[in-house]
């Protein structure tokens, strides 16, 4: 299958790179942690600055597609990532590229709505 293929280029190398010392395993956790900080607050500052507080038809509409990018985001991660071994790592990983994606587009739709 495609998957295993795909899980066993990228994410073994990832594996026994992880195994090889508590630092590795430590410094993938931060650099998680880290990236799902900034995609959340990219997230949250896009919303703002977009008025998703007030509802009406367009920010409804910007709204919906935000949230539509992030669960494609999360099924196309659940595809794509291994279930088999380093799954909370992934899991952190999933979330961070959903949130990314979505902010993504609010930051665009921002551009395109307000600066031009």
């Amino acid at each position: 299958m495609i998957t295993d293929k795909i899980e066993n280029a990228i994410f073994y190398p990832l594996k026994v790179w992880t195994e090889q010392s508590n630092s590795n395993w430590n410094m993938l956790i931060g650099i998680g942690f880290l990236s799902l900080i900034i995609a959340i607050i990219l997230v949250y500052v896009f919303q703002k600055k977009l008025g998703m507080s007030v509802s009406d038809e367009r920010t409804n509409q910007i709204n919906l597609k935000s949230a539509l990018i992030m669960l494609c985001g999360i099924i196309l991660c659940d595809l794509i990532f291994p279930k088999e071994y380093m799954w909370q790592i992934f899991f952190l990983f999933k979330y961070s590229l959903a949130y990314i994606a979505s902010g993504i587009y609010l930051a665009v739709r921002y551009k395109k709505d307000f600066l031009n």
